[in-house]
């Protein structure tokens, strides 16, 4: 049996980072990634990244029907590759705000407020355009500005500022409220996920062990303590790896409290109902589950020029060899270009986030409408809604049972309905009204009911791919790692990804979870 000073499972948005900082301090570590290799072009041309969504490249998970969007199944993709979610996502680079991790610390969470943060983000970042207090210039994360941008994005920021919205130059600066374009995870017209950033920087340094299509069927414990892993490689065997240091599970809002409840480490008594030796009785593992939702708000354009038809013919190959020839134009595009975070409530902080899409975007098993338009998708910053996450039986190949809960509050639906009402507003606003024949979703009529706003992002809820807080850290006896990470009352045991978060930050969660892989790093280094 190999032994290594540390066992990383999962090489996703936080894993990656973990893996580089303890090679590059001289430790022999073992990354076990359940997916592929990130070797398809579809993953590293920006504009692209929707052909990886449902291929074997992506974690397919469905949640159990919801009762808040009328008894539908919503579909949650994950990445299953090298890089995780940042090498199947949108590239859209957001931390959220000082007020999120500000109630992380007052929560229980000591040494994770915003000034405890924000010098962590920078660390990691190489921003292109910015610098100075907020950002960073010689970390290995690539942030950039889009080099394409479609005019209907320029249209939908001057409407946005036309309903009065100010324009924002730098969502991760003094002030994420406003309306601009996205920075996003992308150098030299290429995604910059942690597999082709931080992992690549340490690929082949000999300290390294990696393997691929190798899914964690359990972690070895003996007297309490982790000391290892069982992992399956694609041809069934079954082999196990001793650690003499520590193991790091970093396997995602859905993938790491399986991981824990297959090792006997959760809930008593979901664990004996299926047979599972209970090692620690942790209730909080798969509790406290959160996503961001969003419904989308579709307009018809009166000519033929949204992204609709551009990945076919003619007009595909012309995009393809632009590409390929000078690594500009279309192909280059994250897609969701532009954006806003906007305060509906009053509040005095943002509490929807606008997606914006050049085109009418439906979702795993919904096409949207064969024609040209724009997809304004508002999302709820900070739901109030909770689910959990709990096994099936115990074979680790079946699917967990996601009761996600979504818009089970009656402040989230609210919430969601004023964000559907102001995309309403933005797309009637001159610089968008010039460019729209008509809104096909939620109705054409200028004024609609309340009943049927709400039905509307009822019915065509979806979520943005942001599963959360499984794993929660804290003080209290509910939590499930403590403030350095550790799994509580299981020694040589830490988890650090999206799971960890007590509460969802207020937007997009990749530059976050990587902030949670660089602080792992440090607790573990910070021992010697």
């Amino acid at each position: 049996m190999n032994s290594y000073d540390y066992i990383v499972v999962g090489a996703g948005s936080a894993g990656c980072v973990i893996v580089n900082r303890l090679i590059r301090a001289g430790k022999s570590v073992l990354l076990l990634e359940a997916g592929h290799a990130d070797n398809t072009p579809f993953i590293h041309i920006p504009a692209t990244f929707v052909r990886v969504l449902g291929t074997k490249r992506t974690w397919n998970y469905k949640t159990e029907p919801e009762p808040g969007a009328n008894g539908r199944v919503m579909h949650v993709p994950q990445g299953k590759t090298l890089g995780g979610s940042s090498s199947v996502n949108a590239m859209i680079y957001i931390r959220g705000q000082a007020e999120d991790y500000d109630a992380w610390r007052d929560a229980g969470c000591p040494g994770w407020g915003y000034e405890d943060v924000l010098p962590v983000f920078r660390r990691s970042e190489a921003n292109q355009r910015l610098a100075g207090f907020y950002h960073g210039t010689d970390g290995p994360l690539r942030v950039s500005d889009t080099h394409y941008r479609h005019p209907l994005s320029y249209a939908f920021l001057r409407a946005a500022q036309e309903t009065g919205i100010d324009y924002n130059d730098d969502f991760n600066g003094a002030e994420q409220a406003g309306a601009g374009f996205y920075q996003t995870t992308t150098f030299n017209g290429r995604r910059g996920s942690t597999a082709a950033t931080f992992l690549a920087g340490v690929k082949s340094s000999p300290l390294l062990t990696l393997h691929t299509q190798a899914m964690v069927e359990g972690l070895i414990l003996e007297n309490g303590a982790a000391s290892g892993v069982l992992y399956r490689h694609a041809n069934g065997e079954v082999k196990s790896a001793r650690v003499r240091e520590e193991v790091i599970v970093s396997s995602g809002g859905i993938g790491s409290p399986k991981v824990l409840l297959l090792s006997g480490i959760g809930p008593a008594e979901q664990l004996s109902r299926f047979g599972i030796p209970v090692i620690r009785d942790l209730p909080g593992v798969g509790e406290n589950f959160q996503d961001h939702i969003s419904a989308s708000v579709y307009g018809a354009t009166k000519d033929p020029i949204s992204l609709f038809g551009n990945d076919k013919g003619l007009r595909a190959a012309r995009n393809g060899l632009q590409y390929l020839l000078w690594r500009t134009g279309l192909l280059t595009s994250n897609v969701v270009e532009s954006g806003a975070f906007v305060d509906t409530s009053g509040s005095g902080r943002p509490d929807v986030q606008l997606h914006v899409v050049p085109a009418l975007v439906g979702d795993a098993d919904r096409a949207p409408p064969q024609i040209h338009g724009i997809s304004l998708n508002p999302c709820v910053l900070r739901p109030t809604s909770r689910g959990t996450i709990s096994l099936k039986d115990r074979d680790p190949a079946t699917p967990l049972a996601i009761h996600a809960n979504n818009l089970a509050t009656q402040q989230d639906i609210d919430t969601l309905v004023r964000g559907v009402e102001l995309c309403r507003r933005i797309l009637r606003a001159p610089s968008l009204k010039k460019l729209i024949a008509k809104e096909l979703a939620p109705g054409e009529a200028d004024i609609l009911d309340r009943s049927a706003i709400e039905n509307h992002c009822r019915q065509f809820a979806k979520t943005v791919f942001h599963p959360s807080g499984t794993c929660r850290m804290g003080s209290d006896d509910n939590a499930v790692v403590d403030a350095k990470l550790r799994v509580r009352g299981v020694p040589r045991l830490r988890v650090a990804d999206a799971s960890v978060m007590p509460t969802l930050v207020s937007g997009n969660t990749n530059a976050p979870s990587i902030m949670i892989g660089e602080r792992c790093a440090d607790f573990i280094l910070a021992q010697g």
